[in-house]
């Protein structure tokens, strides 16, 4: 009997994990690899390559994609303070922006402040299933499960049943325990 139940909690994992990894980077399904901008760079300022050093973000010629990617390196890292450095040079209406900014205010437990961010996210964009889901993460870790199930329902109504966004928060509703990505 334990052996069935050691295999079925095992095999509910596995099927599971591929949806863990996929969070906070518009599609992406694996953790971000650290770079020079995590391993060597300070007070939220980015490795430039072709400077040879790290610069502040509003120095380079980066994309705001590139700088996206920065921004989810960083946060991915713990390093909060330092991705809304780079945040502040950001476009500030773009959903992804709002959306990081909502995330690194709710994992820096600043609850009330991370939903406004991500209520704007979704205003811009009702579609951003991934500021959703971390929304509604943060209402199951404040208890407010109703508030959470209603994001779920928004996020499978709008096409995104299966994704790390749904499944993620699915499962924090289900167990009471959210995820980073």
């Amino acid at each position: 009997m334990r052996l069935v139940l050691v295999s079925a909690i095992a095999l509910q994992a596995f099927a599971f994990a591929p949806a863990l990894y996929a969070a906070g980077g518009g599609g992406a399904t694996t953790p971000p690899k650290p770079t020079n901008t995590t391993k060597k760079c300070l007070f939220g300022r980015v490795y430039d390559k072709d400077a040879g050093r790290c610069v502040k973000p509003d120095k380079t010629n980066f994309t705001q994609d590139e700088l996206y990617e920065a921004v989810r390196e960083l946060a991915y890292d713990g390093q909060f303070e330092n991705a809304q450095n780079i945040l502040r040079v950001m476009d500030q209406n773009d959903d992804r922006v709002l959306t990081y900014w909502g995330f690194t205010y709710r994992k820096m437990g600043e609850l009330e402040l991370a939903n406004v961010f991500y209520s704007n996210a979704i205003e811009t964009n009702p579609d951003n299933i991934l500021a959703r889901s971390y929304m509604g993460q943060g209402f199951v870790a404040e208890g407010k499960t109703d508030l959470a199930i209603a994001q779920w329902r928004e996020i499978k109504a709008r096409g995104g049943e299966g994704s790390w966004a749904e499944a993620s928060l699915r499962e924090a509703i289900r167990t009471g325990l959210t995820y980073n990505y």
